[in-house]
């Protein structure tokens, strides 16, 4: 006999301005169940989210919980229903403390709104000893680490006795070690009977913790299998629709002359020192290495952020002082950031404004600019990047991770940089995003653009690096040619061992 599912969500359909979001999505929860959703940017995932945690209104299909229809559904409703979700930024009161994060919308008010402060207290440490969360009750919550913040998010669904738990993208800013320690919670969470959607596109770590995996694409289920049943390269061919024969479409270039020279590059500030590094025309050199190893920080001294204060940078030959962003864009420098929803792009802001933001100097005339040249230039790179938006006036919060990080991205083509530093450039997006943003940075090689990328994903490092730059304590500690460089060897050197000496087995399948 099957299983009743603890939530179904049926043939849901929805449409924005025109677009349609859905067009038919169900998914089956039961309890106890570790369910994975998957899918590519742009699919439906976080539409039927909403529908079912009640933030958005279905046009069409219904929700069930344990077989009852959830009529006029609300965030409060699902949330008196014991559904909650945590997304990928949690959603805390930073000015707040621990205890009291936990305790909004879980303890009534006391008599004449008196507070219990000692129980409110009591409750929150019993809450956050579930998760096996090590975190202060009177802390304040802004000065907590991503990880630490989830955990309450998590106590704090404990504590409204959540039944159905969302998890969206919950590792993608987590260390193995906070990846691992979530796992565990995940595990427990099942153990007492708790249903958990986890949405993430880091499909290596779904058969760790999931039972069965539904995928959408274009707003419709594809299916749903049992983990042990399908593999990474069937569940991506289900995603994209079709044989996704390179993730990595890597080609040899001919490479010209030295673009970027540093010798000696140091900032104290930054604790970057001693850095020597040449990246050529057309060459793609990966930097790698474990966080804190000083990969972001060497960017932001190249690109002016935290200027050089000792060593010298060259540019095509020529020695120069690049001691602000303005310098360095001037001199034919583009950086997109690691963290595109704070520093690459600014998500009130048109599609339109986002991509010209970099060049408004060249689309001013006599001191005025020229919205028809700033409409027809974002136009342009729009289409030529691919990004998948009704109208390039709508505001970068509606696009997707993969869209959003593309406007990052055509903000600086649209400078025509002779060089190009790329942090974490396909963090946070699927797998079709992510080919399409290798095919672009190889189309850029080949125009002879020199690219420094940074990654924390050991096989992006070696799909796309002609070279790699491997960084330990905030300096470069070896440079490796394409056909040389393994996993292994670059996490040796990352890690500071012997490239002949082994490296224990937990350790060899990640650098982040």
């Amino acid at each position: 006999m099957t299983e009743s599912p603890l939530l179904s969500a049926v043939d849901l359909t929805k449409a924005y301005a025109g677009v349609q979001a859905l067009k038919g999505a169900s998914l089956e929860l039961r309890a106890g169940e570790v369910h994975a959703l998957v899918g590519e940017n742009g699919a439906g995932k976080s539409t039927l989210i909403k529908i079912i945690t009640g933030a958005v209104e279905a046009d069409g299909g219904e929700v069930r919980l344990r077989g009852e229809l959830i009529a006029h559904n609300s965030p409060r409703r699902a949330k008196s229903l014991g559904i909650a979700a945590i997304y990928q930024q949690p959603a805390l009161f930073p000015e707040l403390t621990v205890a009291e994060n936990i305790a909004l919308g879980l303890e009534p008010a006391g008599r004449w709104g008196r507070v219990d402060w000692g129980g409110r207290r009591r409750r929150a440490a019993a809450l956050l000893a579930q998760v096996g969360a090590r975190i202060g009750t009177e802390v304040v919550a802004g000065e907590l680490a991503m990880p630490q913040q989830q955990l309450v998010e998590i106590a704090r669904a404990l504590g409204a006795e959540a039944r159905v738990l969302i998890l969206d993208e919950p590792t993608a800013s987590l260390s193995e070690e906070d990846a691992q320690n979530l796992f565990r919670v995940i595990k427990e969470l099942r153990a007492r009977g708790v249903g958990l959607i986890y949405i993430s596109h880091r499909l290596e770590e779904l058969p760790l913790v999931a039972d069965r995996v539904t995928v959408l694409r274009d707003g419709r289920t594809i299916e749903t299998r049992l983990m042990p049943e399908v593999s990474r390269r069937q569940l991506i061919q289900l995603m994209v629709g079709r044989e996704l024969s390179a993730v990595f479409p890597k080609r040899a270039v001919e490479l010209g002359d030295v673009a970027l020279e540093l010798r000696g590059l140091g900032c104290a500030a930054s604790g970057v020192s001693d850095i020597n590094l040449r990246v050529r025309a057309g060459e793609i050199v990966g930097l790698a290495g474990l966080v804190g190893a000083g990969r972001t920080e060497l960017a932001r001294v190249i690109f002016g952020l935290t200027p050089a204060d000792a060593g010298e940078l060259r540019l095509r030959g020529r020695p120069v002082v690049i001691d602000s962003p303005a310098r360095a864009i001037a001199a034919s420098v583009a950086y997109v950031p690691e963290d595109r929803r704070r520093h690459g792009v600014i998500l009130e802001l048109p599609i339109s404004a986002n991509i010209t933001l970099a060049s408004l100097a060249r689309l001013a005339r006599f001191g005025a600019l020229d919205f028809r040249r700033e409409r027809e230039l974002a136009a342009e790179y729009a289409q030529r990047l691919g990004i998948k938006t009704p109208t390039i006036f709508a505001p970068a919060a509606t696009l997707s991770g993969g869209n959003q990080q593309k406007v990052a991205l055509s903000r600086w083509l649209v400078t025509r940089p002779s060089v190009l530093i790329l942090d974490e450039p396909t963090q946070g997006i699927d797998v079709g995003a992510k080919s399409e943003i290798h095919a672009l940075m190889t189309e850029l090689a080949a125009q002879g653009v020199a690219i420094l990328m940074i990654s924390s994903e050991l096989p992006e490092i070696l799909g796309m690096s002609d070279r790699i730059a491997v960084m330990r304590g905030g300096t470069i500690v070896a440079t490796l040619d394409r056909a040389e460089a393994t996993q292994q060897e670059i996490l040796a050197l990352a890690l500071g061992h012997k490239l002949d000496e082994p490296i224990p087995q937990e350790q060899a399948g990640s650098a982040s």
